[in-house]
């Protein structure tokens, strides 16, 4: 059996910003986190304020400090140690 391959990922880290209530019914209360390695225009995401905790729905709090994780499968990258990708001519 192959072994398994480590994902590529970065962790980001962040506070719990702002808990903004739903505007319509069928909508759900949202978290809004800011992240502090971004860029000053990137900085916020929105998602659902739902988490599971061993099975039970839990909620953020407003001042939770919180990472963020990204990966990304092996052929959505590049190597390369700048980050940006070759053009083509």
């Amino acid at each position: 059996m192959a072994d398994k391959q480590e994902i590529p990922s970065v962790k980001l880290h962040g506070v719990v910003d702002k808990i903004l209530p739903p505007l319509l019914d069928n909508e759900s209360e949202k978290a809004q986190i800011v992240i502090h390695e971004a860029e000053d225009l990137y900085k916020e995401i929105r998602i659902d304020n739902s988490l599971q905790d061993g099975g039970e729905k839990v909620k953020l709090k407003r001042g939770t400090q919180v990472e963020v994780t990204i990966k990304a499968p092996h052929d959505g990258i590049h190597k390369g140690s700048d980050g940006s990708e070759k053009k083509s001519a």
